[in-house]
């Protein structure tokens, strides 16, 4: 997911630099979106890493 956010940020500066601003602005929102889903994902699997890591078996 951070891959495809990234790319979409590449082609958001060449697109910036040939002077297609629609194609830019595009490509920034759907990588400041992808950049937003990833560090939730990342926020819920680590939260969910910590929790799970707690649990022991006292046999």
């Amino acid at each position: 997911m951070l891959h495809w956010a990234l790319v979409f940020f590449i082609v958001s500066i060449v697109a910036a630099l040939f002077g297609f601003g629609g194609i830019a602005s595009s490509a920034v929102s759907i990588a400041k979106i992808l950049f937003f889903i990833f560090i939730v994902l990342f926020a819920v699997s680590l939260i969910l890493g910590l929790i799970k890591g707690k649990k022991t078996n006292i046999s």
